[in-house]
């Protein structure tokens, strides 16, 4: 998983579709649904962190590009 395209496309495989039409509040919601399966065990911890380091990385990209 390198790219937000592909953490979609991970999530979705998954069973969580999210499309708000809101970038930010889209990955607010890729955030809850990665915490999610990491709670409910049914994804690794390298896994989640890699996530988790893409949604991070996408959300100050959007704030930046708003300012």
């Amino acid at each position: 998983m390198n790219s937000i395209y592909d953490l979609r496309q991970f999530l979705q495989k998954c069973g969580a579709f999210v499309y708000t039409g809101d970038r930010l509040g889209d990955l607010e919601l890729f955030e809850i649904e990665l915490k999610q399966l990491y709670e409910w065990n049914m994804i690794d911890v390298k896994t989640f962190q890699q996530g988790m380091l893409i949604i991070k990385k996408e959300i100050s990209d959007v704030k930046k590009a708003k300012s």
